[in-house]
């Protein structure tokens, strides 16, 4: 009798034979001090039997047939990827009682690989269980408790990103507060002015085609050019007219960066309120006509309702796009994790530099998530 051996997720199998790669790269790197590239150790010279184990064990489960595996998948990666954390933390912990208090634990690559790896087979994992947006939502959001409980418990204190932290601390909290600024002081004036303009071009359907030629031409100037063509201006403007100074309006800072971040946040909120309001069918317009409802009525209580997931949808990719392009802000002078970056390269402390890098992508997958849950309550609330 003929027994076919056939995979059922070559997604989980191939990150299974990527994680045996990854065993073999730098899992930590253990250094006399901050600014010495340190030596690195490998996942198998650490814990020997794990770093085999696990992979293969990804393998197997891609084999394995049934409704149930997908479960099975998540809770195994999800273990998976809380031991990884605490491993780091444990390694860390036991090389600082054995080195100066000047050492530096640091996550080597084959940590982010493997961390990487495991987030995807547990993402991979999340899809194939429910369809259901909410449901999705709340088992991503589960993944990170253990880990956050490890970070809060101080099991993670001795990694070198985590003593950066703590002789930056007050730094850090400002950095934060900056870059949170940058972003609601571009998404309040986006969203203002985005659905304005988004309504013009909706009434006129004429003026859609220049207003979205004009935008794009914004969206095509490199970051960093905007901001340097926005100093000379506004330190002419501050010349001609002081009071703006006394405003705190100035060449360099926040007053360019804002308004060169609200320029490259126009072209996706106009996008979307057009497309939004272009996807309300006219079956259900007339029939809310039918029902007696006013022009304003059904353009506040029907179109504006069945077009708001996609302009949610629009708002997130501004959000997530300016805690990306803060960083680049800090170029001239507006502060946000994008200093601790650029302090961090020109002083070639790695660490540093994954200080503020690493905030900024947790605050961006932070604003997505909040974001997706919005939309997912709001599918649930229209169904």
């Amino acid at each position: 009798m003929d027994v076919s051996i056939r995979c059922h997720n070559r997604v989980l199998l191939l990150l299974g034979i990527l994680g045996v790669l990854a065993a073999w790269l730098p899992f930590i790197s253990y250094a006399p001090n901050r600014l010495v590239s340190g030596e690195s150790r490998a996942l198998w010279q650490l814990f020997p039997a794990f770093w085999l184990f696990a992979p293969c064990l990804l393998v197997i489960i891609s084999f394995m047939p049934g409704r149930s595996v997908p479960l099975l998948t998540l809770v195994l990666c999800e273990v998976l990827f809380c031991l990884l954390v605490w491993s780091a933390g444990s390694a860390a912990s036991q090389l600082a009682q054995e080195g100066s208090s000047l050492a530096r634990t640091s996550p080597g690559s084959g940590l982010w690989l493997w961390l990487a790896l495991a987030l995807l087979a547990c993402s991979d994992a999340i899809r194939r269980i429910s369809a259901n947006p909410l449901w999705r939502w709340l088992l991503h959001a589960q993944l990170w408790c253990v880990p956050l409980f490890l970070l809060w418990h101080g099991e993670l204190d001795n990694l070198s990103l985590l003593r950066e932290y703590a002789n930056r601390r007050e730094v850090f909290n400002d950095a934060l507060m900056q870059h949170l600024t940058l972003l609601f002081g571009t998404l309040v004036p986006a969203l203002v002015l985005g659905f304005a303009i988004g309504l013009w071009c909706y009434r006129h359907s004429s003026r859609q085609t220049p207003m979205f030629t004009a935008l794009n031409i914004i969206q095509t100037i490199p970051s960093v050019a905007l901001f340097g063509l926005l100093i000379a201006p506004l330190a002419a403007l501050v010349l001609a007219f002081p009071r703006l100074g006394a405003l705190g309006i100035a060449g360099t800072g926040l007053t360019p960066a804002l308004i060169a971040l609200i320029l490259y946040a126009l072209l996706p909120m106009v996008r979307g309120v057009v497309a939004g309001l272009n996807q309300v069918s006219q079956e259900v317009l007339e029939s809310a006509k039918a029902m007696g409802m006013s022009a304003r009525q059904r353009f506040w209580h029907v179109r504006i309702p069945l077009a708001l997931p996609l302009l949610l949808r629009s708002l997130r990719v501004v959000a997530v796009q300016t805690v990306g392009m803060a960083v680049i802000a800090a170029l001239i002078g507006a502060g946000g994790f994008g200093a601790l970056v650029f302090q961090g390269l020109l002083s070639s402390a790695l660490d540093l530099v994954l200080l503020g890098v690493i905030p900024v992508i947790a605050l961006a997958v932070v604003v997505d998530a909040l974001f997706g849950l919005a939309i997912a309550l709001l599918k649930g609330k229209q169904s």
